[in-house]
């Protein structure tokens, strides 16, 4: 059994879990008591399903049967819910359209096919069998008058009298064909969904309608078809739904809707029910169509919550009165069985329906992607699985991918071979580092000189007590510290001591620095020329770069030397 929350609404799939095969051999089944996924399937009805698909599901007035017909060949299945399991199975040679249960348990029947012929059934089976002049698309029962009425294709309404036995004259509609119908239980009025989104109604006491409205204009879907029809139980309100995926509810007494809900699917309505949910939940609609089945509140419009099958089409949707349980036929051999607690309480035939979600909120339920991980397209190209692109290995999701965990893991083993090495450094970093918050910290007061010196050794220390120990605590050799070291308590840690210094030698720099700028600067004369040459204001450059050869003559009369140069 698989919980989901899409709006904060818990609801029980029920019937999920795969299906075992009849020709399985009791080994094999014995060896499934350990797949965790098979102990957590739940079967709630035995032979719940059928070979091919579900058409129709209705439950009987006392709650105590369910009937369901599908394919394939066509056939109809009652099930007895206080033993859990088949009563009996009958054939068909058509396809059923529709049934209607003419008393309160499974005792009578009539079914309408697809080859316009209705049949009614017994206990021991099929007692009668007729037809109508057209094909038929719906049909009801008026239990006050005993009239069957089937309407379809023609615009008519076929009106069999089920106390006298025979057709009545047939009621003329509007509209050139009848889509679905349906009667309300407190005053007897039979409406008619019109495929051109006409509403049609009619006062079975009357052989002409008593009204007509054009539903689906009203709406605001002018050129669509209605298909559903329903009367709600306090004989007000009336919902129809539309071909377009609209569903409008009407008060009787005004031609305006109170409420329009979309579907957002585009597809047609396929049914509508009104709820009584549990407690001071209020009341709310229940509409469906072939991909999602909408709850939402009567009054406000506010949706409830939303079921979405995990396979096939619905076709039919089918609640119990005052309970949180719903039923939908779809086009998939297994009848989905969905339990919403906000609706209401489990029936009485499945009160361990109550049990079981208590227990799975106690244990942890797997997420239905817990065994796929999203990687973007960037993360693809890093671990290089670009070539699975496209296959079903890697399944496409807005931005990325999903793909397997344990391809994720030998992918990011192989671009990444030293991932869990810089994991594991990190994850001991992370742990010393919550584990040194968590110690009630020691403030250490820098002395009062060489404050940036005692810092430095501080920091130090700090490092190697963090550093992980590469060697074990017998080999490692700790050195003390700068600061706890013997060999420097001798040391002048007196701050007058050492502005007395500090102020000896700042007056001492300034004595030397004044002194050199009073004296006057000496310079040293190598010989008596260049003494001479100082005296006199002349440069020896240009003699030093003649040659001594030519010097030597001129060396006597330097000061002819420089002239003639």
């Amino acid at each position: 059994m698989k919980v989901s929350a899409p709006d904060g609404v818990k609801v029980y799939n029920v019937s999920s879990g795969r299906s075992l095969p009849a020709w399985l051999s009791e080994k094999k089944k014995r060896s499934l008591r350990k797949d965790e996924e098979y102990r957590r399937q739940v079967e709630l009805v035995q032979d719940l399903e059928f070979p091919a698909a579900c058409h129709r599901l209705k439950a009987t007035p006392d709650g105590q049967y369910l009937f369901a017909t599908g394919i394939h060949a066509p056939r109809l299945r009652v099930y007895e819910l206080s033993q859990l399991s088949m009563k009996f199975e009958r054939h068909f040679d058509a396809e059923i359209v529709d049934f209607q249960i003419l008393s309160d348990d499974y005792s009578k029947a009539a079914f309408l096919c697809e080859d316009r012929s209705i049949h009614f059934h017994a206990k021991f089976g099929q007692h009668y069998s007729t037809r109508v002049p057209s094909f038929g698309r719906d049909l009801a029962y008026a239990p006050f008058s005993a009239d069957l009425l089937v309407v379809g294709s023609a615009p008519e309404v076929y009106r069999l009298n089920l106390a006298e036995g025979r057709f009545l004259s047939p009621l003329p509609a509007k509209s050139p064909g009848i889509n679905a119908c349906g009667i309300s239980s407190v005053h007897g009025l039979f409406g008619c969904a019109g495929d051109d989104g006409v509403l049609e109604c009619f006062d079975l006491r009357k052989r002409t309608s008593i009204g007509t409205l054009n539903a689906a204009a009203a709406a605001g879907a002018a050129d669509a078809e209605l298909t559903a029809v329903r009367f709600d139980d306090t004989g007000l309100h009336c919902a129809v739904g539309t071909s377009n995926g609209l569903v409008a509810l009407y008060d009787l007494r005004s031609s305006r809707p109170l409420l329009v809900k979309d579907h957002m699917y585009g597809d047609k309505v396929t049914d509508i029910k009104f709820h009584a949910a549990h407690g001071s939940g209020g009341r709310k609609i229940v509409s469906s169509d072939s991909h999602i089945v909408k709850i939402w509140d009567q009054h406000s419009g506010v949706s409830f919550t939303n079921i979405e099958p995990a396979e096939g089409s619905i076709n039919d949707v089918c609640l119990w009165k005052d309970s949180g349980l719903a039923m939908l036929a779809c086009d998939a051999p297994k009848i989905q069985a969905y339990f919403v607690p906000s609706l209401g309480p489990a029936p009485k035939w499945c009160s361990f329906l109550e049990g079981l979600t208590e227990e799975l909120e106690e244990s942890a339920a797997p997420a239905v992607y817990d065994d796929y991980r999203f990687v973007t397209k960037a993360e693809v190209d890093r671990l290089g699985l670009n070539h699975l692109i496209g296959t079903s290995l890697m399944r496409a999701y807005m931005h990325g991918y999903f793909v397997d965990n344990r391809l994720w893991h030998k992918a990011r083993a192989l671009a990444e071979p030293f991932a869990y090495d810089t994991y594991r450094q990190q994850r001991v970093q992370q742990k010393m580092e919550q584990d040194r918050k968590s110690r009630i910290g020691i403030v250490k007061k820098l002395p009062k000189v060489n404050k940036k010196m005692a810092a430095q050794a501080m920091l130090q220390q700090a490092a190697e007590e963090a550093a992980p120990a590469e060697t074990s605590n017998k080999k490692r050799k700790v050195l003390p510290s700068v600061l706890e070291d013997d060999r420097f308590k001798a040391m002048p840690y007196k701050q007058t001591t050492f502005d007395r210094l500090l102020q000896w030698k700042k007056k001492k720099g300034k004595k030397r620095k004044a002194s050199s700028q009073s004296q006057p600067r000496m310079y040293v004369a190598k010989d008596e020329s260049a003494a001479a040459a100082f005296n006199q204001g002349r440069s020896l450059q240009g003699l030093q770069e003649v040659p001594l050869g030519q010097r030597a003559p001129s060396s006597s009369n330097p000061s002819s030397a420089v002239t003639a140069r």
